[in-house]
């Protein structure tokens, strides 16, 4: 009987097709699509409940979840966790999966789009082609991408993925991360400022957490220098936004690739009127092929815990 099953809550809308109903061959699923008022429609279900899907979206705080006492397992959409309580998930036992490397390619693929776009101004280009501006005069000379020296602010999945693929633009590679990881070739540097001062490029691909909060600031912006570009796919709580349009805003950096924002989607206004900065809807893992990855992996983690008491792929902290 449906009663028998685990009771599971789904938190949100589907971000790929199917994911209730592959649940639903095995657990009991209630879903919340709308959250705004989230604790009410928990406290009704909280004393059955023993699993959550959520996303790296919409999150898990610890308010919502003291309405679920019997609460044994969430499942994350994402492999951002700055959204989940962890420190109070751990504090209860709550184990916690999300979805690492189905995603890799594709976020390494946007970076690399965007280090071509922001140097060789692709968008740019389109839009003077567009306005007819070509017609009146030739387009102003842009910066080779190939050969330039790249600086990773992190080297885990997504990094080492980035790099592979900058190897093949002939770019030299250095890297900034909590630890030197000597089994890979690239250098490592002592500080996120002396691999801004080593960059012609620099990437941002660290998690969200206390410790990487506004790390990007107007220090590091200024070692970068007004021929060094910035891009962006981790997450928009890692810079310093104001330094940041500050910076494009007064030529202090070259321009900046930018694929998400502290406000997101509603973001700062200063961004529209910048020619030098390409600006992208988080949109790194936005395609079918992944997102589809995802979910699969996502119901997949909370249906191999009901079954063996373990998730495939279970959040550990890395950097």
């Amino acid at each position: 009987m449906a009663t028998d099953l685990p009771q599971v809550v789904y938190l949100g809308r589907e971000p790929a097709p199917g994911m209730i109903q592959q649940l639903q061959t095995a657990v009991q699923v209630h879903h919340i699509i709308d959250i705004t008022d989230i604790e009410r429609q928990l406290a009704i279900l909280g004393a059955s409940v023993r699993g959550l899907v959520t996303s790296a979206s919409v999150g898990a705080k610890a308010q919502w979840l003291q309405h679920l006492p019997k609460l044994e397992s969430v499942s994350s959409f994402g492999v951002g966790v700055d959204a989940l309580d962890l420190n109070y998930l751990q504090e209860r036992g709550i184990q916690v999966g999300y979805t690492p490397d189905v995603l890799n390619d594709c976020v390494a693929d946007l970076s690399l789009g965007l280090m071509l776009d922001v140097t060789r101004r692709i968008s740019a280009s389109d839009r003077y082609v567009r306005e007819g501006s070509w017609a009146q005069a030739p387009a102003a000379l842009r910066t080779q991408s190939s050969k330039k020296r790249v600086g990773l602010y992190g080297m885990g999945r997504i990094g080492q993925e980035i790099a592979t693929r900058c190897e093949a633009f002939k770019m030299p590679i250095a890297y900034y991360s909590r630890s030197p990881k000597t089994q890979l070739p690239y250098q490592y540097l002592p500080s996120l400022t002396a691999l801004a001062e080593w960059a012609d490029i620099l990437v941002v691909i660290v998690p969200a957490t206390d410790t990487t909060q506004g790390s990007v600031n107007r220090q590091v912006l200024q070692a970068l220098g007004p021929s060094g570009y910035l891009i962006n796919v981790a997450r928009g709580s890692v810079i310093n936004e104001d330094d940041l349009l500050d910076s494009l805003e007064q030529q202090h950096i070259a321009g900046a690739g930018l694929d998400v924002f502290y406000n997101e989607p509603r973001i700062n206004p200063r961004f529209f009127s910048l020619d030098n900065v390409v600006l992208s809807p988080h949109a790194g893992s936005a395609t079918r092929e992944t997102r589809q990855a995802m979910g699969d992996l996502t119901v997949q983690n909370l249906l191999q815990y009901f079954q063996t008491g373990r998730m495939i792929t279970p959040f550990n902290e890395v950097g």
